[in-house]
């Protein structure tokens, strides 16, 4: 018990910061399920999972008695609704994945093919993600969140929503996580949380790649579908 307690209270000291290695290893995980996910590997979820949960213990500081005893209810909740959604992103691109290698050979393993949202699908994310803020800021006020709680509100639904649209293959999902990390990074920044800022820095870069590369794939599917449909018999 002695070792996993030093394990789970092992700290990276840089000057006179001191950072738990469970945030530095939590959001290494997130990234490798970014890259899976740009891939459209099916290994992202999974993956994704276990930097939730090594997260969630470090956003509820208070709870676990860090060196940061803050609670970002807002964020620690979203650890929990990660968990929850990326079961669904997990079982939904296994499904596709299967699907793709029957009809496909040369699919490569790949586990969603990126499409763009319906116009109606996209004035769902913006009501969804202004509205779920308005509806989320008291309630994380009550439960004492950090200030602004309208951040941490927003972060939480943004998420919400931009997992969602990776389960269904939206490429508009990373714009989504683009809107998260700027409003996120102030937030950690004033919380304390400074690997997770930085890491927040890093995603808002690797987010508008990961929308370019779907941009990409969508694009050259479409005219291959395009020229498939072009080639066969009336």
């Amino acid at each position: 018990m002695d070792l996993i307690h030093a394990l789970f209270d092992a700290q990276l000291t840089i000057g006179d910061q001191h950072l738990l290695w469970r945030e530095i290893v939590g959001n290494g995980f997130g990234l490798a399920s970014a890259l899976g996910g740009m891939r459209r590997k099916v290994w992202a979820w999974p993956v994704g999972i276990v930097g939730n949960l090594l997260l969630l213990t470090v956003f509820l500081g208070a709870v676990f008695a860090t060196p940061n005893p803050v609670n970002l209810l807002g964020q620690a909740g979203r650890q929990v609704m990660f968990v929850i959604v990326s079961v669904y992103g997990w079982v939904q691109w296994r499904r596709t994945q299967a699907r793709l290698g029957e009809t496909d050979a040369d699919s490569h393993g790949v586990a969603v093919v990126p499409r763009w949202a319906s116009w109606r699908q996209r004035a769902f994310l913006v009501v969804a993600l202004v509205g779920g803020t308005a509806l989320l800021t008291p309630v994380f006020r009550a439960l004492e969140s950090y200030e602004p709680v309208w951040a941490d509100a927003w972060i939480f639904m943004g998420s919400l929503l931009a997992t969602y649209g990776m389960a269904k293959g939206w490429v508009e999902f990373w714009l989504v996580w683009v809107a998260v990390d700027i409003v996120g990074v102030p937030l950690l920044i004033s919380a304390g949380f400074y690997a997770s800022a930085f890491m927040y820095v890093f995603y808002g870069v690797f987010t508008l790649v990961g929308f370019f590369v779907w941009w990409r794939v969508n694009r050259r599917a479409t005219a291959e579908s395009e020229a498939a449909a072009a080639g066969s018999p009336a």
